[in-house]
């Protein structure tokens, strides 16, 4: 119940604080994963406010969503190709088996994230993907403000990361560790968007050009930049 609370209580960081830039950021994390997406049926570990679920229902019929926040699930559409679950990720036990799962941005909100890798790799068909994204750790933006004084160190988490409810920050080589513990073979890891500054003031100051263009320039620059994606299969 704890758990639930602490989560539902970062739920309005979503529909009241997410800037345009944090969604097309994960348009930009859609277009990293897209070619790895199996279908016909699709699992989404964590849907926030459903920005990657539009994106991830036309790749899947259906689309299960879960998701620990009430009134985020509630942000989701309904309809006959997805079905929506309210529930902790680590309470929940499907019937079936999907083509993909997808954790994108949920590592670094819970408790016991490899008991989670786990957990989600139980939900793999053989042969299926498991999606993974997180924050980098070591994004230009970040390593900037430990220069500038305004973080102790690149794992310091702050003022946004407490409002959205991170735990932790992670690093290529932290997130590789948990992957290999979770007894996760990584298949592809890419860097996604060079990021020098803060979302808000991309937000604010960029127009669309230049934020396509670091998207790409992310590419020549992955471990450093701002997210880091990983696909996996089980060994």
């Amino acid at each position: 119940m704890d758990e639930m609370l602490r989560v539902e209580a970062s739920a309005n960081w979503y529909t009241h604080q997410q800037l345009a830039f944090d969604r097309e950021l994960v348009r930009f994390r859609f277009r990293t994963i897209e070619p790895y997406l199996q279908g016909p049926h699709g699992l989404e570990l964590g849907s926030g406010d459903g920005s990657m679920t539009v994106y991830l229902r036309k790749k899947f019929s259906p689309l299960t969503v879960v998701e620990g926040s009430k009134h985020l699930v509630d942000q989701i559409p309904d309809g006959d190709d997805v079905v929506k679950i309210h529930s902790l990720f680590e309470e929940f036990r499907p019937t079936q088996k999907f083509d993909t799962v997808i954790l994108e941005h949920v590592l670094e909100h819970v408790e016991d994230p490899v008991q989670l890798l786990k957990d989600a790799s139980r939900h793999l068909k053989p042969g299926a993907n498991l999606c993974v994204g997180v924050p980098n750790a070591h994004s230009f933006h970040r390593l900037a403000a430990v220069k500038m004084g305004m973080l102790k160190d690149v794992y310091e988490l702050n003022e946004r990361d407490h409002a959205v409810g991170h735990r932790r920050v992670y690093s290529w080589e932290l997130l590789a560790a948990d992957l290999r513990s979770a007894g996760l073979t990584v298949e592809k890891m890419d860097g996604i968007f060079f990021k020098p500054l803060s979302n808000g003031q991309i937000d604010k100051y960029w127009d669309a050009k230049m934020v396509e263009g670091f998207y790409q320039l992310g590419k020549d620059f992955p471990e450093n930049a701002a997210e880091i994606s990983v696909v996996c299969k089980l060994r």
